[in-house]
């Protein structure tokens, strides 16, 4: 009887041979006879799975995408009772692929993202990717917004925010200056920009511009000012 192959489970090992030479040697270093001896199996089989090295590109493209928007919702699943804002926070960190464990992944992202600028193929495949992220944003922005709004509201609803009934005016002041912030707040726009963000972070990281606790210290404050 033929031996079965599981051809999702070995496009997805040819795809992590295919990273793990990126980032040894950049894209142009990617052969398909090299990602056949990395992935140990013969070059009938990678091209069996991939006709040409450009769809073994995009695939292994989409799969980078996947495993990073896999990391982000398991990050949300696992504190489901955690704030919106704080919510962006950590989807935030795990797409700017700042923690060392994410170093060569981000290493392998921008050589990628560097070739999609001359190759519409691969520019398609990278903004399919970006386009859950950014709706992942837009929710969480949306919701952290109306949460802010309405605490400013339950802070003035007795002019003081502390139920006694005192209409304390400065308090109800910052109250309703915390919801005239957030009901300013474009999340769709907010969450355009805090990709582009998160994205220039990963590259200033990677060439030494900044080290990773001061990348940090740019997405916290960026995040802080959305409602300031």
């Amino acid at each position: 009887m033929p031996k079965q192959v599981d051809h999702v489970s070995r496009r997805r090992l040819i795809a992590e041979a295919v990273c793990h030479l990126a980032d040894e040697h950049g894209l142009e270093g990617v052969t398909l006879r090299d990602v056949a001896a990395r992935a140990q199996v013969s070059m009938g089989a990678v091209q069996r799975c991939f006709r040409t090295k450009e769809e073994m590109l995009v695939f292994t493209l989409g799969h980078i995408g996947e495993r990073i928007g896999e990391r982000v919702r398991a990050r949300l699943v696992r504190s489901p009772a955690q704030s919106a804002g704080t919510a962006l926070g950590h989807a935030a960190t795990e797409i700017s692929l700042l923690r060392e464990e994410h170093r060569a992944e981000a290493r392998v992202w921008l050589a990628f993202v560097a070739q999609a600028a001359v190759n519409e193929a691969l520019a398609t495949t990278l903004r399919a990717s970006y386009a859950p992220l950014q709706e992942t944003f837009t929710r969480l922005i949306a919701e952290a917004a109306d949460a802010e709004a309405g605490s400013g509201s339950d802070a003035g609803a007795d002019g003081d925010g502390d139920g006694d009934g005192d209409g304390d005016s400065d308090s109800d002041s910052d109250g309703d200056a915390g919801a005239d912030r957030a009901a300013l707040v474009d999340p769709r726009r907010e969450a355009r920009t805090l990709l582009a963000l998160v994205d220039g972070l990963t590259t200033h990281v990677l060439i030494g511009h900044l080290t990773p606790p001061e990348a940090q210290d740019v997405l916290h404050a960026h995040l802080a000012r959305l409602w300031a």
